[in-house]
């Protein structure tokens, strides 16, 4: 579904992303885990279209993404949730996620796409009339993945999901990336806390400094001393 193919980015004279090379098979979860810098939100902005790269390409069921803009790619089945979640504050629940369609013309459509999200995210049908930026941060993390999922997406983009949760809710929204991924939505995860992505993901790839230092099964990397010593605490 998702191939990246030989991928640079800089930033000026910083060569933020080194060649890299990934795939996201229809229905997988793929974790793309490392340290800070290392180049994790770069590679999603690039898919994304937020950014563009020097060289390589971003293919999406074989069409390059590369020079299309973001409303497009969108359009054609991506979808993005962003580190920091970045939710309309002082909008109410529900007209978040009727942002998250703006793209679709058929109001048929966006309402059985409230209804899959109401579905997945019952406590964000609780809390419809309610204002985001009143939400817990946990709340905000469903919110921004609801938004993303209102246009029906082929692969979804997560970019940090547990960043500033608490341990409970870490384990609650990572519950629900499980329950995604069991209904059949491709997802392609950023994610600093390594043991709860590779606990998981089918598959998982390691960056360090913009290059992809290794990649594998998730099981057999969270097994790997390399792994487990620089990443797993252990």
């Amino acid at each position: 579904m998702l191939e990246i193919k030989n991928l640079n980015v800089h930033y000026g004279a910083i060569h933020a992303l080194k060649g890299i090379s990934l795939t996201v098979q229809d229905g997988e979860l793929v974790s793309l885990i490392g340290a800070n810098g290392a180049g994790k939100t770069t590679s999603l902005h690039t898919i994304s279209g937020l950014l563009t790269a020097t060289s390589g390409e971003v293919l999406l069921d074989g069409q390059n993404l590369q020079k299309v803009p973001p409303h497009t790619i969108i359009q054609m089945g991506l979808a993005h949730v962003p580190e920091g979640r970045h939710v309309f504050a002082s909008m109410t629940v529900e007209e978040n996620l009727r942002m998250g369609a703006y793209i679709i013309r058929d109001q048929k459509k966006v309402s059985a796409s409230l209804e899959r999200v109401y579905h997945h995210f019952p406590r964000l049908k609780e809390r419809r009339r309610q204002l985001a930026g009143t939400l817990s941060g946990g709340e905000q993390q469903m919110l921004a993945t609801g938004r993303a999922l209102m246009t029906d997406p082929k692969i979804v983009l997560m970019d940090e999901p547990s960043m500033g949760l608490s341990p409970i809710l870490v384990k609650e929204i990572f519950s629900i990336i499980q329950t995604l991924h069991k209904s059949g939505i491709t997802i392609l995860l950023v994610e600093q806390n390594a043991k709860m992505a590779l606990a998981v993901s089918d598959r998982a790839y390691v960056l360090e400094t913009g290059t992809i230092a290794m990649e594998g099964p998730a099981s057999a990397l969270a097994a790997d001393d390399r792994v487990r010593k620089a990443y797993l605490g252990a």
